[in-house]
């Protein structure tokens, strides 16, 4: 049965194309200390603003001097845009893929003691509304603005906004399930209530939990990327796509490279997570699976 799934889920246009762009960009980011070729803190005042494609000596702060080949260009301290651009995509996407962790795990949490106790539900569901209320943006800037910019901080800012509609879709299946009569029999067996939500409740929110997870990851990259963008993100020294856009926005006219070429990895990562996201939920889930069908 899981082979076959397996094979559902691979048989998918959209997993194939969202997944393949997804782990190259994730093995570029991987790789970047052999693809990158060079640090991606280090500052020559000689090499600064260089365009895609310039060959330029470039010389340390200590003194040595190399040829080094900009494929991307430099940015207004001489920094190579094509290394911190893959090194930032280590930033951007561990960030991305741990805020989708973390949400899920918790909201799953909520969700399953929400929908299954209904004492829980009522003060659990009005926290949930409390936090959606809160536009994401503003409740990450709060967050940071108090405790800093640590990556950790960062993280947690911008997954609790996302914890809620987990909890509410997990919520929504245990409310569905625990009427199922095997679910019941369960029940009248006296089985442990732990049991139950993990081994017959909880098994039938894992296709749309991981097609919710992608659609969080995707969100994570990008409102991390505003927010490095407007200053309150990861620390500026930090090799982020946000801030590497940041960083060239004041020589947009001039340089639009600065912005345009970091900002194309930004919307391929995004971009390939949907589509990764629609094709799981196009094959894990039951109703689209019939809709493709016909």
């Amino acid at each position: 049965m899981f082979k076959n799934a397996l094979r559902k889920v691979f048989a998918n246009g959209s997993v194939r194309l969202g997944g393949g762009v997804l782990l190259l960009l994730i093995l570029m980011s991987i790789f970047a200390p052999w693809l990158g070729t060079i640090d991606p803190t280090m500052l020559d005042p000689g090499s600064q603003n260089l365009l895609p494609g310039t060959t330029n000596v470039f010389m340390t702060l200590d003194g040595d001097e190399f040829e080094h080949f900009f494929l991307m260009g430099s940015d207004s301290l001489g920094r190579d845009i094509w290394s911190r651009t893959l090194y930032g995509g280590r930033v951007s996407i561990t960030l991305g893929i741990s805020v989708a962790l973390l949400a899920v795990f918790f909201g799953t949490v909520a969700g399953l003691l929400s929908g299954y106790f209904r004492w829980v539900d009522a003060v659990m569901m009005r926290v949930m509304d409390g936090f959606m209320s809160i536009p994401a943006i503003l409740f990450a800037i709060s967050l940071i603005a108090m405790f800093g910019n640590a990556l950790v901080i960062v993280v947690t800012a911008i997954a609790i906004p996302s914890i809620p509609r987990i909890a509410r879709l997990v919520r929504s299946v245990v409310l569905s399930v625990r009427e199922e009569p095997y679910v019941e029999a369960a029940i009248a067996l006296n089985t442990p209530v732990w049991k139950i939500l993990l081994r017959h409740i909880l098994p039938n929110a894992t296709a749309p939990l991981i097609v919710q997870g992608t659609y969080v990851c995707a969100e994570a990259i990008l409102v991390e990327a505003i927010l490095s963008f407007l200053g309150v993100g990861m620390p500026v020294e930090a090799a982020t796509w946000g801030n590497i856009m940041a960083e060239g926005r004041s020589q947009f006219n001039a340089y639009p490279h600065m912005v345009l070429l970091p900002g194309i990895f930004l919307v391929l990562t995004i971009l390939s997570v949907n589509i990764l996201g629609d094709g799981l939920r196009d094959s894990l889930d039951p109703k689209f699976s019939k809709r493709s069908d016909k």
